[in-house]
């Protein structure tokens, strides 16, 4: 008979729970080194290309990892790493002029959220395929909806009730496992799908209705909210650092349920272990935040199941649209 845990310990000899104690320590001391950030900026950058070559630069100096886009409107970016190489990064990236009132977003990480560094330039920093429709000035976008802190958000829906409408600006995938409480999620594939469908009338009566958009770290409302504007929604708000900001104040206690899809190797994230489950198995309908590719390789969807019908074959029965692909550029 195998021995209970309190008596293998005690075999083990004071060194060896000495040892296996310091191994645990180490370990503790590698999460807390490692962390990852969210970040965006608009601001107008005549020269991309020159961005691009210091930014790639000056991740690879200090070890860095995950995805950065640079457009003429500004930044976008997530990496991982250490704590102090990050810390580093931010520094030396605010030093531009048109970096400097970046909101960098932290998370816990391991070191281990993206498997290497890319730096590109894009035609925009979040593809909503109208490039030339978003302005974009010292201050940021141009004409965008007003941002609200986490305890904004909280205080306009305690004083407007259910006339606040929860916009989301995301992927409707996404909203598989994670939103705010009763919000409205678009029929959208790609951020290209956006335009199309606020133009579609569906949501004309909310036109007077206090709109609040919001997305992971805040970006794609900066243009959907602009996007919306313009197309006749008379008050539009957006979460000012998304739902990474709202859920770091507010936990699991706040108007947010469920997890947040992210774009690493995590793919989903908790706020708290109050996190509800509120995402549903494609198979079997049961509980679940765990997104899975789909098992044909020449589909790009990616598919939400539980852990045992994940582990099933599933080499077969594809009915995936396979003309569109997702975001995969996608940062936030």
């Amino acid at each position: 008979m195998r021995a209970p845990p309190a008596c293998r310990w005690a075999a083990m000899g004071a060194g060896s729970v000495d040892f296996l104690r310091a191994k645990w320590a180490r370990y503790n001391r590698t999460m807390d080194l490692h962390k990852v950030i969210l970040y965006y900026g608009f601001t107008p950058i005549s020269d991309p290309a020159a961005i691009k070559l210091w930014q790639r630069t000056l991740c690879e100096s200090l070890g860095l990892t995950g995805r950065i886009i640079i457009s003429k409107h500004g930044i976008n970016g997530t990496l991982g790493g250490e704590i102090e190489a990050l810390r580093t990064y931010v520094k030396k990236t605010k030093k531009y002029n048109g970096f400097r009132k970046v909101d960098f977003k932290w998370s816990a990480g391991d070191g281990t959220e993206f498997p290497k560094l890319s730096v590109k330039v894009r035609k925009e920093l979040v593809a909503f395929g109208h490039p030339d429709e978003i302005k974009v000035d010292e201050n940021g976008v141009v004409g965008g909806g007003i941002h609200l802190r986490p305890e904004q958000v909280n205080e306009l829906v305690a004083e407007r009730g259910d006339d606040v409408v929860f916009f989301d600006g995301r992927n409707a995938f996404e909203a598989k496992i994670g939103k705010f409480r009763n919000a409205i999620v678009p029929d959208v594939e790609t951020s290209r799908d956006f335009v199309a469908e606020i133009e579609s009338g569906k949501y004309d009566h909310l036109k007077d209705k206090p709109i609040v958009t919001y997305c992971t770290g805040g970006i794609r409302c900066e243009v959907l909210s602009a996007v919306m504007k313009t197309r006749g929604f008379e008050e539009v708000y957006q979460v000012k650092g998304g739902i990474v900001r709202y859920g770091n104040k507010y936990g699991d206690d706040g108007l947010w349920d469920g997890s947040l899809y992210v774009f690493d190797d995590r793919m989903a994230m908790d706020f708290s272990s109050k996190a509800k489950t509120i995402g549903e198995c494609e198979s079997c309908s049961a509980p679940t935040k765990i997104f899975v590719n789909c098992s044909n390789i020449a589909c790009h969807k990616l598919v939400l199941l539980c852990e045992t019908c994940a582990a099933k074959d599933r080499s077969s029965g594809c009915e995936h649209d396979l003309s569109k692909k997702r975001d995969s550029s996608l940062i936030g």
